[in-house]
């Protein structure tokens, strides 16, 4: 197999393999998914953020900053998919272009640097912490969040060259992301006490989403691996392409938009228990 350096196994597979038709289209069209919800969600949070009191509304507003920064960096993303790969008429297939850049995954690695401090700052927001420090909290939120993604981007240059720093670097940001979670769900907790039921069971709900969503991100991270290590592995193919793009589309979707959506919900809630009245 050729050596294309510390690129991601995408191209190693146009390379070699190539994509079918609907295998190339199916990548393309949940890309511009992704970006186009991004790009609708940003008019919603836009249009409801007077729904909620003026105190909770610092979180609608990190809402908007998250859609643009993925809508920006998703459409990117697609571009850099469709200029990677060209059509040979002869096979019947698309293959990595001899002069084209390499498809890398970097841009949604540089946008979850952007949105994920922003992604956990906002429940900050919308939940009154009873018994942690607000400015304790947001620190480690910040540092863990920070530290997950950029341990995570570097691990990505060595899924095909060296699985044991792959696997390193993979490890050390799964440290952080269990952090994450011991950080969330003590907020979450905290969050419940003194609130109205309806906002108490959102929360609740917002929980099991942020489980669920985020624990697709170490699936698609390893998905060249899953089916066996390295380019004999079953999903080291034109399967595993798709599979990670479409895991890291609903991840994205449900971690930023149904995310924001649901801290709009318990934001509402305690804003009506509070008396306030949209203008």
């Amino acid at each position: 197999m050729k050596i294309l350096g510390n690129a991601t196994f995408e191209n190693y597979v146009g390379l070699e393999q190539g994509f079918s038709e609907m295998g190339y289209q199916m990548v393309a069209h949940v890309l511009t998914l992704g970006y186009a919800v991004m790009l609708a969600s940003l008019f919603y949070f836009i249009l409801t953020m007077k729904t909620v009191s003026p105190k909770y509304r610092i979180s609608s507003v990190l809402s908007v900053v998250v859609m643009v920064s993925a809508f920006l960096l998703l459409y990117v993303q697609a571009q850099n998919w469709t200029s990677s790969f060209v059509f040979d008429a002869e096979k019947g297939r698309y293959f990595l272009g001899d002069d084209a850049d390499l498809f890398n995954n970097g841009y949604r690695y540089l946008n979850w640097l952007i949105d994920v401090p922003m992604l956990l700052f906002q429940i900050l927001f919308v939940v009154s912490l009873t018994r942690s420090k607000f400015s304790s909290i947001r620190n480690q939120f910040w540092f863990s969040g920070s530290a997950m993604i950029i341990t995570g981007y570097i691990g990505q240059y060595f899924e095909v060259t060296n699985f044991g720093w792959y696997a390193f670097w993979g490890a050390l940001s799964t440290i952080f992301f269990i952090h994450i979670l011991i950080l969330m769900r003590r907020v979450i907790s905290e969050g419940k006490e003194g609130i109205p039921a309806d906002a108490q069971r959102t929360l609740g709900t917002i929980w099991i989403l942020f489980l669920v969503a985020w624990m697709l991100y170490p699936g698609a991270y390893l998905m060249p691996h899953l089916g066996g290590i390295g380019p004999d592995g079953i999903l080291f193919g034109e399967a595993g392409v798709v599979g990670r793009q479409i895991t890291y589309t609903i991840a994205d979707v449900a971690s930023k938009v149904i995310y924001g959506v649901l801290l709009t919900i318990v934001a509402r809630s305690r804003s009506k228990e509070e008396g306030y009245q949209e203008n």
